[in-house]
């Protein structure tokens, strides 16, 4: 007869049981159905009774959800399926991802939410150049823009350098009406989108005037050498193999490269993508780290997550 453990959490009087549980049940419904072992809310009580092991799991994520709670937040169904997915990986804790803030703007903390933004995070930290592979949604470039802004603030770096390859799909740019900077904006307008998301757009205005901030076409590097700067290049799987190694040999003193791109979202008209064997090539250099996101890394609304593991499906039948 296999063990059974029974625990009883009370839950304090100052969260609202009714954040803990969900409207109508809906978050206790969904953990419920997550775990074997009983879980039973009566009043402010949580009763976890089974297998010792998935007790302790539950015993983690309720003691999380509280603290959470407590800190003013609310949880909702993606938080209970990252957090549970952490605990069986058990390679993070809920809380050792929500004590890792990133940077905080008007009260909102921005912080790793699965373990493979964490494991990301983490190596943005240790290494000069980082390379984010994966399916749209993954966090690839917030998370990297989050730690550009915070290391610029903490006066790591001198400048934030962001920078994008600029694919034309059927139409040349010389022949798109306007000046080069309103023909270029559109390539480049989801990186002063996910700036402006985490900065007063009236500062990042004045940091971008003056040249803190720099958002440019992945031409415009050639030539130069970026020294105390934080670099990202977003969308690079848009990049031939010689664009990539362009980017990467502009590398300065003092400075950090995060490279960032879908290689199933592939737009260039002709040639490889630079992004696809870059692994390959730079795999074993030291100071240069590769993550890998999946579906499961998937922050988005959850249909974006079911969307890439359908397209994940198709692509192993085909």
């Amino acid at each position: 007869m296999t063990d059974k453990t029974q625990i009883t959490l009370t839950v304090p009087d100052s969260v609202n049981m009714a954040f803990i549980v969900g409207h109508a049940d809906e978050l206790l419904h969904l953990i419920q159905d997550m775990f074997h072992a009983r879980v039973t809310v009566r009043g402010n009580s949580v009763i976890l009774e089974g297998d010792p092991v998935e007790v302790q799991s539950l015993t983690a994520l309720f003691s999380d959800l509280i603290k959470l709670v407590e800190t003013g937040d609310e949880p909702n169904a993606d938080y209970i399926r990252h957090a549970v997915d952490l605990l069986r990986t058990a390679e993070f804790s809920p809380q050792t991802l929500r004590e890792d803030i990133l940077l905080t703007y008007r009260g909102r903390a921005i912080r790793p939410k699965t373990a493979g933004q964490k494991n990301y995070v983490d190596a943005i930290r240790d290494n000069t150049i980082t390379f984010g592979i994966g399916p749209a949604g993954t966090g690839k470039t917030y998370l990297a823009m989050a730690m550009a802004v915070a290391a610029l603030k903490r006066k790591e770096v001198g400048r934030i350098i962001l920078t994008r390859p600029v694919v034309e799909a059927g139409e040349s740019l010389g022949f798109l009406p306007g000046t080069l900077t309103e023909k270029i904006d559109p390539y480049i307008r989801p990186l002063y989108d996910a700036l402006f998301d985490m900065t007063d757009m009236e500062r990042a205005n004045q940091l971008i005037e003056s040249g803190v901030i720099e958002i440019a076409p992945l031409a415009f590097m050639r030539g130069r050498t970026l020294n105390d700067s934080f670099i990202i290049l977003d969308e690079a799987q848009n990049t031939t193999p010689e664009q990539l190694k362009m980017f990467l040999t502009r590398l300065g003193f003092g400075s950090k490269m995060v490279i960032t791109g879908d290689i199933t979202q592939l737009d260039l008209p002709h040639g490889i993508s630079g992004l696809k064997g870059a692994q390959a090539i730079l795999g074993g250099v030291h100071d240069i780290a590769f993550c890998e996101f999946s579906g499961k890394d998937v922050v988005r609304h959850s249909l974006v997550a079911a969307i890439v593991a359908a397209y994940d499906r198709a692509l192993v039948k085909g």
